[in-house]
């Protein structure tokens, strides 16, 4: 319908990425600032915490830069599937949640980070991977 907005879909790719690394690195970040009070919060050990909490901030960073982007839309897929999951079995959370605290949220990231991986990122990516 609109061919002409494809000329703007590596940017598009280059803000959804910016988006999604926003996120991560944040929630990463408050997993490493107080891993004691986060896996308390979150129902984990604190080395987990702390892994997840790394696992964020790097993946963030990769999905930021496009620096093995692939390998870091993966890692986040995988975080958030354990969200996912923790929301979902243990915490018999609905989709919506209370209050919009479901786990529609981290699908939504699941999906995002599906749209990298599928795309490697876009054009405008540091480190390209050689491609599967």
């Amino acid at each position: 319908m609109f061919p002409q907005l494809a000329q703007f879909q590596d940017l598009a790719l280059l803000i959804l990425r910016v988006m999604v690394a926003v996120v991560f690195l944040d929630s990463g970040w408050k997993h490493l600032r107080d891993p004691e009070a986060r896996s308390k919060s979150i129902g984990m050990s604190k080395g987990f915490t702390v892994l997840v909490g790394a696992a964020e901030i790097l993946g963030g960073l990769g999905v930021l830069f496009g620096v093995l982007t692939q390998l870091a839309a993966i890692g986040l897929i995988l975080v958030m599937l354990g969200a996912i999951q923790k929301k979902m079995f243990v915490w018999h959370t609905g989709f919506w949640g209370k209050q919009g605290q479901g786990w529609h949220y981290d699908l939504m990231f699941v999906l995002m980070n599906l749209v990298i991986l599928t795309s490697n990122g876009g054009a405008y990516v540091l480190l390209k991977g050689s491609g599967w």
